[in-house]
């Protein structure tokens, strides 16, 4: 099967929608907890998510236009009245509070009450971060970028964030800066209502660099 995504043969937003969700796995999950101008917090998750760089350490989320009313996500709406955020790991053991904040609830419902979660108290930024993730990013806007009409679902935003602090558990924590994965235990996001666990882990070692190396300091 061939899909052209241009021209008058382009099929329809929810085809290529589910391409892309049952192709791009397991993706990731963002646990983005915000605040509206008036201070209100608001927590959703997103899977259109990823690390940039490590300098400056920045990340991406990608909020997007809800099919239900064709209006932008809070999570969007909040970041770019008050360019701060923070973004909380997903464990198993919080999969299902997770799955609760992707409820689409009124502004003014506080997903941290209906999910029973705590929010605690950020060291840089404005939003909580939610005390029961293991890893925390507090992130300030560095910049958005409107994908498409976002008056139109499918459409939304690149929300890209510079991390000015990182909170991880000491029970996650290997000697070396390094993430114990298999105490962390994420959760990732596949197609539909799947969601995959990260138990079968394998290695490689990546071949040496051919590269002559820079005489720069790092």
């Amino acid at each position: 099967m061939e899909y052209i995504l241009e021209g008058p043969e382009t099929p329809p937003t929810r085809t290529i929608y589910k391409l892309l969700i049952g192709s791009i796995v397991p993706r990731p999950i963002a646990w983005v907890s915000t605040v509206n101008a008036e201070g209100q917090p608001n927590l959703a998750p997103y899977s259109f998510f990823n690390g940039i760089n490590s300098n400056p350490p920045h990340l991406l989320f990608c909020p997007g236009v809800r099919a239900t009313d064709h209006q932008p996500k809070d999570s969007l709406l909040n970041v770019q009245a008050t360019g701060e955020f923070v973004v909380n790991v997903v464990t198993e053991e919080l999969a299902e509070a997770m799955n609760i904040t992707a409820t689409e609830f009124p502004a003014d419902v506080n997903e941290f009450e209906a999910a029973g979660l705590t929010p605690a108290k950020s060291r840089s930024v404005l939003p909580p971060r939610i005390a029961e993730s293991p890893i925390n990013f507090e992130c300030r806007v560095t910049q958005v970028v409107a994908i498409g009409d976002l008056s139109q679902p499918g459409s939304g935003a690149v929300v890209i964030g510079r991390i000015v602090c990182v909170h991880v558990r000491d029970d996650v924590l290997l000697p070396g800066d390094k993430i114990d994965i298999e105490s962390l235990r994420p959760v990732g996001r596949l197609a539909g209502a799947g969601y995959t666990r990260v138990r079968d882990i394998f290695e490689m070692k990546r071949p040496p660099s051919q590269v002559t190396p820079s005489r720069k300091s790092d």
